[in-house]
């Protein structure tokens, strides 16, 4: 049997290189300013406003915004190693920023192709300090809520979960399901002003880790949504091409912050380290140097096979999710092991060890779980309808 990929249409030059060497150290040069207030907010449970601040002064927030419109053009790679470099330094920052990212990412994508309202996000991006939340990993292929036609375009209503960075979004990239007289039932997307009548940001977000992305609820009464902000009509329940392009995009980017943040926690075990000459201590640090290396060839490899401007792919799909099944189980026994050198001092609140802990185990709730990655990459090496998940 072959396991094939879809071709990488990316070609690292010495010039990418040094973009993306520069987005990287401006990440880190913002790092000790999100880690200072990193354990207060997961404490206290409060947005991470102040790294925002931060990543906005350095012009993280829009960095991928296309050349020709005036942006830094970052790739979808350059995206990932940005955060990658920031989950070192705080998990809810890092992976907050990735929901933005990957919304602009996947709209520079639409802008490629010349696809109605591209250009427009992406101006206020730039222009605008726009920052994009979006509900696709709450919603998938099933979303939560309904759209009803309406004179010039739709009223929406429903409840979503996990809306990243609600607080700081302006326009949230949402999806609702439709049901169509003709076709039947559909899934609309659209974007959606977080100021909009009838749509309200509840406060529910009190978690185990990840404390600081402000992931609340947002609750949506009949929300009218013109015709112009439909930005795709697609199958439900299945995983069909434009999903399949999101997932490639979302998921390199999401993944870079869940490996930064195990990579963080592997610099502060080994700076904890109290006695190096133990073999059993040399061991455990050289099990999770290991592990993190694989952790991170999969997220190149999946790098790889998305490229930077791919295409519809199951293929490419599955690629991403066996990385980020990798990373994510790396990632878990990475803290675990960090915990063990560290000692007795990451058991306590305030430890950056005790919080990566917690914070990698959110990699859990993103679509697809561990199991449904490996059932799907079993269906598709078989042959088997995969679309459906």
């Amino acid at each position: 049997m072959t396991i094939t990929t879809s071709p990488s249409t990316t070609t690292i030059t010495s010039s990418d290189k040094e973009r993306r060497a520069d987005f990287v150290d401006r990440a880190a040069k913002c790092g000790p300013t999100i880690a200072e207030h990193a354990a207060d907010h997961d404490r206290d449970g409060t947005w991470v406003q102040p790294a925002y601040d931060a990543l906005r002064g350095a012009g993280l927030l829009a960095v991928g915004v296309p050349v020709d419109l005036g942006g830094e053009g970052a790739t979808i790679g350059d995206l990932t190693m940005i955060q990658r470099e920031l989950g070192k330094h705080c998990g809810s920052t890092a992976l907050a920023s990735a929901m933005h990212h990957h919304v602009t990412a996947f709209t520079a994508w639409r802008h490629r192709r010349g696809l109605p309202g591209a250009e427009a996000t992406l101006r206020k991006v730039l222009d605008d300090d726009v920052v994009l939340v979006s509900t696709g990993g709450g919603d998938f292929t099933r979303p939560r809520g309904t759209a009803v036609k309406v004179a010039g375009g739709y009223e929406v209503s429903g409840h979503k979960r996990f809306a990243s960075q609600s607080p700081a979004g302006a326009v949230m990239s949402t999806m609702f399901v439709y049901e169509d007289p003709e076709h039947g039932r559909r899934v609309l997307n659209m974007g959606v002003p977080m100021a909009s009548d009838g749509l309200a940001v509840i406060e529910t977000w009190d978690t185990l880790g990840m404390r600081g992305t402000a992931s609340h609820d947002v609750v949506l009464d009949k929300v009218f949504v013109p015709d112009e902000r439909v930005l795709a009509n697609r199958p439900y329940d299945v995983l069909d091409g434009p999903l399949q392009v999101i997932v490639s995009i979302a998921f390199p980017i999401i993944c870079g912050a869940y490996l930064g943040v195990a990579e963080g926690a592997f610099a502060h075990a080994v700076a904890a380290t109290s006695s190096p000459d133990d073999p059993s201590t040399q061991r455990a640090i050289g099990l999770m140097r290991n592990r993190l290396q694989v952790a991170g060839w999969a997220l190149d490899g999946a790098l790889a096979a998305v490229g930077d401007d791919p295409e519809p792919s199951m293929e490419t799909v599955a690629a991403v999710m066996a990385a980020k099944r990798e990373i994510g189980l790396a990632a878990v026994e990475v803290v675990g092991l960090a915990m063990d050198v560290a000692g007795g001092s990451a058991f306590f609140r305030g430890s950056p060890i005790e919080r990566a802990f917690r914070d990698v185990q959110a990699i859990r709730f993103h679509p697809l779980t561990f199991e449904q990655t490996l059932a799907h990459a079993g269906r598709l090496a078989l042959d088997v309808p995969c679309d459906v998940i």
